[in-house]
């Protein structure tokens, strides 16, 4: 299923459903909302741990969910009072595993610890019809093992309680390519977690879920951006951290970029840093952004990858923002898709 939260365009979702993806993790009403009326037919799963009683009466009732994740009794005994004792749930209980592997950490705020683990899932068991286990290494795993460690936590997770399992959910955290930051090949994970999933005491009618979101859209999009003014390796630019380099400036992400220019730069590259259009100076992206050296005000940069969490972090704060699309064929700036003979930083240059 595809993780909404990394990229809620309508465009996207539509073209994730026209490529054979029919399920959705919907973290909240307002998602819920977006997928039942931009894809009907959809399968909707509200896989935030805590919701909200009236958000879940909601999509039970008017949106057709029937998937739901939890992480403590109470929000098990919420889940069954607000769908009025349904029959027809498949209830996920999330397991708290390490985060270790990834660059963004998963591991503190939700998931069941060991010691409450048992009576949950017995208790889960009870009230659905389906019982799924699910977790989250956290984003950006950078090595398979983060999964093979979290499917061991589900084994004993099962042994310990003794109930028969429907579904295993490996949650989200499958990467994508950032410059510094060149994970593993997608296929090693595939490999990592199936054999894993071969060897848990489960059925054999028992389903394998995950719920990529970034490794499904980074690759979706770029920003053009201008250089307003140069200040020696700082260069002000018209978007930051409260449009769509939030990552970039808040946890110090790093993203493919170049000049645009014709015809093109002979200069050597640099390093450079940003500052966003704001009056704040935490509107600052450290980077380093390897740029030629001649840049100058009035140039424009495209940044990569940004197709995860860009525009879904955007704000208007300060009066700056455009929603402008172009539409583009070439390649993304760089891809885990193409073969490891292919992978690269490749051209993409775009005129607008």
């Amino acid at each position: 299923m595809y993780a909404v939260k990394a990229n809620p365009s309508p465009d996207l979702l539509q073209i994730l459903w026209d490529s054979g993806i029919t399920h959705y993790d919907v973290a909240s009403l307002g998602e819920v909302r977006l997928v039942s009326r931009t894809l009907p037919d959809a399968t909707l799963c509200f896989m935030h741990p805590v919701k909200a009683e009236e958000a879940i009466a909601e999509a039970y009732f008017d949106h057709g969910c029937r998937t739901f994740s939890l992480d403590s009794i109470e929000e098990l005994e919420k889940i069954v009072r607000a769908t009025e004792g349904a029959s027809d749930l498949t209830l996920c209980v999330r397991l708290r595993v390490s985060s270790d592997h990834s660059k963004l950490s998963l591991a503190s705020k939700f998931g069941a610890m060991p010691g409450d683990t048992k009576q949950l899932l017995f208790a889960a068991r009870q009230a659905a019809d389906a019982l799924g286990i699910c977790f989250h290494v956290g984003s950006q795993a950078m090595s398979p093992e983060a999964y093979s460690n979290a499917m061991e936590r589900v084994r004993e997770a099962i042994v310990e309680a003794a109930v028969t399992v429907d579904v295993i959910d490996v949650g989200g955290g499958f990467p994508s390519a950032y410059p510094g930051m060149e994970p593993p090949a997608l296929e090693n994970y595939f490999e990592t977690i199936h054999r894993a999933w071969e060897s848990l005491p489960i059925s054999y009618s028992a389903e394998l879920w995950a719920e990529p979101g970034r490794a499904l859209c980074a690759e979706y999009s770029s920003l053009i951006v201008r250089v307003e003014k140069r200040r020696g390796d700082e260069l002000y630019i018209n978007d930051g951290a409260y449009g769509a380099l939030f990552d970039a400036a808040h946890i110090g992400w790093r993203f493919p970029v170049q000049l645009l220019r014709e015809p093109d730069s002979n200069a050597r590259d640099m390093e450079f840093s940003f500052y966003g259009p704001t009056c704040d100076d935490l509107d600052h992206m450290a980077g380093p952004f390897e740029l030629p050296a001649d840049i100058r005000a009035g140039d424009y940069i495209e940044i990569g990858m940004l197709g995860a969490y860009g525009s879904a972090m955007r704000t208007a704060f300060n009066g700056f923002g455009s929603d402008e699309t172009v539409i583009v064929t070439d390649e993304p700036m760089a891809s885990l898709y193409l073969a490891e003979d292919e992978r690269r930083e490749a051209s993409n240059v775009v005129t607008l």
